[in-house]
């Protein structure tokens, strides 16, 4: 019950004024844009380094980035609210992320969505369609299961 309703969480705030395509470069000078990753649900999330929840979620953002990234999911993580890039850069590093980083802003944070408070996360769908939006910390378990609940034939 209690997983249920985490999904129903997850992603129910509102989905207006969400983008349907964005382009940014990451640390590692390769562009990222909505629409390269057709065909695949992309999770776009907003963090910082200096953010307790945005930490403790990014263990679960790289291993559901790993487990997905070449077939069906990709994770984007956008920082704000960084006093250097290198540091960014360097915290990503550290923690071994493996997902594409950009350094962001809160321009270019519109392009995406309305982001209130560290973390927020929005889920496009394979279409390239604004699937769901949550401020605060998800979890790998809580994305997959609402891609489940969203791709689940229906009867």
């Amino acid at each position: 019950m209690v997983r249920v309703l985490l999904v129903a969480v997850m992603l129910l705030a509102p989905l207006h004024a969400l983008a349907t395509e964005f382009s940014f470069k990451d640390t590692r000078g390769q562009l990222q844009r909505l629409s390269d990753y057709r065909g695949k649900w992309v999770l776009v999330n907003f963090w910082a380094t200096w953010c307790p929840p945005c930490l403790d979620e990014i263990p679960d953002l790289i291993a559901l980035h790993d487990a997905h990234k070449d077939t069906d999911l990709v994770v984007l993580g956008i920082a704000l609210e960084y006093a250097s890039q290198k540091g960014v850069k360097d915290f990503a590093e550290k923690h071994a992320i493996s997902y594409p980083i950009i350094l962001g802003n809160q321009k270019m944070a519109e392009q995406v969505g309305y982001v209130g408070s560290l973390p927020t996360s929005v889920l496009f769908d394979p279409a390239g369609k604004a699937a769901g939006y949550q401020e605060g910390a998800v979890t790998r378990a809580i994305v997959e299961e609402y891609i489940r609940s969203k791709t689940k034939k229906q009867p």
